[in-house]
């Protein structure tokens, strides 16, 4: 009997992608970014190696919330202290702080664990259109 092909992580071949992120769903363009991280697009998917590719996500300020999200979607950070709570909607959020905001729906899509973490350094966002990456000749990826 043929057992399946395990992969090693020393045979990852990794791929640069770029996404544009412009007037795309926040959820769609995390989901899409995280299964790329992950390397699940690949026939050659091992879960317990990182076997992704990196993603460059450019006009992340760019992104589309449907729905009532802007005024409705708090997003929430604690400092420790107490009364440390500070509460930013997602208006808030798009308007200072877009990269973030992408990161953080892609990081919560990611194993929560030191696979996750390592997924989640091959991922790169850029507010604008200009991305320092060029050297590694990404190809573009579609969101639909």
């Amino acid at each position: 009997m043929k057992n399946s092909y395990m992969q090693k992580k020393e045979e990852v071949i990794r791929n640069w992608y770029v996404v544009d992120a412009e007037g795309v769903n926040l959820g769609r363009l995390a989901t899409k970014v995280a299964t790329v991280l992950r390397g699940k697009h690949k026939p050659t998917y091992t879960p317990n190696i990182d076997c992704g590719d990196y993603v460059i996500v450019i006009n992340a300020s760019k992104i589309n919330l449907t729905g009532n999200k802007l005024n409705d979607k708090m997003y929430y950070d604690h400092s420790g202290y107490t009364g440390g709570l500070r509460e930013r909607t997602a208006k808030e959020m798009k308007e200072n702080y877009p990269v973030e905001m992408i990161e953080r729906a892609v990081k919560g899509m990611l194993p929560h664990n030191r696979l996750g973490r390592q997924m989640y350094k091959k991922l790169f966002v850029y507010e604008g259109c200009e991305h320092p990456h060029m050297a590694q000749k990404p190809t573009t990826m579609e969101v639909k």
